[in-house]
């Protein structure tokens, strides 16, 4: 099996060549290594302060595959503070730099790392790929599709033509957070992007890979959706 450790990722900037890293200049991260040589990296941006079940067996699997696991504490800056305190606009992008960086120290290559995201963190995987030029970018459930979800963060349809790597989009089509109307126009507008893009809506709820077992989900959608990411991975993290 792969091995899960905790680390830390230095934010640019933030670390004095003759001195240890400060506290507010870096990102407490888990990772999870392939065994063997590593493809490439995959951010998993994350909204929950724990990892379920799901979500860590998910991780494991993309590790399995071959692939460096790297999910940043996004809550890093909150010090015990607002439990609904978000993490975009600057902060987001600093954020996954830190891991971008500790990958690329570890000699993967910038176009082999990815980035994943379910619900918020999927929006903010999404407007990840608007900002960095990466491999490839996988949301599920993203949600602020034609309105922002705070005023540190973009309507998806708005940046969408700015996407700067191949980005997959998973939804249920039953899901009040993503309507089918707003899903179509964020497809629209993903179309008129300079890469590669791909929105799959399945019925229902049936879309997290990372929660196979939930009451919602059948098991042929959930194996679907993992099979589609591991998929975008392989073909577009080269």
């Amino acid at each position: 099996m792969s091995g899960i450790y905790d680390d830390i990722a230095p934010l640019r900037g933030g670390e004095d060549l003759e001195q240890r890293p400060t506290e507010g200049s870096r990102v407490p991260i888990t990772v999870i290594e392939p065994e063997g040589n590593s493809r490439g990296g995959i951010v998993v941006l994350h909204e929950s302060r724990d990892f379920s079940g799901g979500l860590l067996e998910f991780m494991r699997a993309l590790a399995i595959e071959g692939w460096t696991v790297v999910a940043p504490n996004l809550f890093h800056r909150a010090n015990g503070g607002d439990p609904e305190h978000e993490v975009f606009g600057d902060e987001l992008f600093e954020d996954f730099d830190a891991c971008f960086d500790w990958l690329t120290r570890r000699g993967v290559f910038p176009d082999c790392i990815g980035v994943l995201g379910f619900d918020h963190a999927g929006t903010a995987a999404f407007l990840v790929a608007t900002n960095r030029p990466i491999g490839a970018a996988v949301s599920i459930a993203a949600s602020g599709i034609t309105e922002p979800l705070t005023a540190e963060a973009e309507a998806l349809v708005r940046v969408a033509p700015d996407l700067q790597a191949p980005w997959l989009g998973l939804f249920g089509s039953d899901d009040p957070s993503t309507p089918a109307d707003d899903v179509d126009r964020l497809r629209d507008a993903a179309a008129r992007a300079s890469v590669a893009s791909l929105v799959v809506t399945y019925p229902g709820l049936h879309h997290r890979a990372d929660n196979p077992d939930a009451e919602d989900e059948d098991e042929d959608s959930a194996i679907d959706s993992q099979t589609r990411i591991f998929d975008w991975f392989d073909s577009n993290l080269r």
